[in-house]
């Protein structure tokens, strides 16, 4: 009989929350998830200071970090990065221990720690025919290339790595080549 009660109580509190004048707004939890604030596409953001959606002037580059890169992805283009393209960082301490630390993180695991193929991923068998460094004809311009486009299975860490950070790379490969060298 108390159930019977409670259910009842229940039934009639939910019958008047229910018949509440729709037309009038009710209350919402964080409204700015169901509304979103508006752009002009072609004007100022609301703040007024920033353009949302406009084209930049012709013929400028962005410089937000991105270097352009227009040596193409094709056996040319890699020979022509092999024989032109130079580094241009210094050759320092510095430049090299942040080389090994982005190669440990994006190229030991195939290449392995010490540029020999012989990487984790080699050793379980998931990739076959890795190179080794010194079985190379390689140049500053060719890794770096490689470090764009990517090459055979290897693919393009050029979003992994900033501009100095793929370079740093490359000065790391060449010291790992020229250990396996002697």
């Amino acid at each position: 009989m108390k159930s019977l009660k409670i259910v009842i109580t229940l039934l009639v509190v939910a019958v008047f929350a229910s018949c509440n004048n729709k037309r009038k707004p009710q209350v919402q939890y964080m409204p700015d998830m169901y509304v979103s604030v508006p752009y002009d596409a072609n004007g100022a953001s609301s703040a007024g200071k920033v353009p949302v959606n406009r084209l930049p002037v012709a013929g400028t580059v962005s410089r937000n970090g991105v270097v352009a890169y227009d040596i193409p992805n094709s056996n040319e283009g890699y020979e022509k990065a092999k024989a032109e393209l130079k580094s241009p960082l210094k050759k320092d301490d510095e430049n090299l221990a942040n080389g090994k630390k982005m190669y440990g993180i994006y190229c030991a695991v195939c290449h392995g720690t010490k540029g020999d193929g012989n990487g984790i991923l080699m050793q379980r068998e998931k990739f076959l025919g890795i190179p080794n460094y010194k079985d190379r004809d390689i140049t500053e311009g060719s890794i770096y290339h490689v470090l764009m486009y990517g090459k055979g299975v290897m693919g393009s860490h050029s979003s992994q790595l900033t501009y100095k950070e793929r370079w740093q790379v490359v000065q790391y490969v060449q010291k790992l080549r020229s250990e396996l060298k002697k």
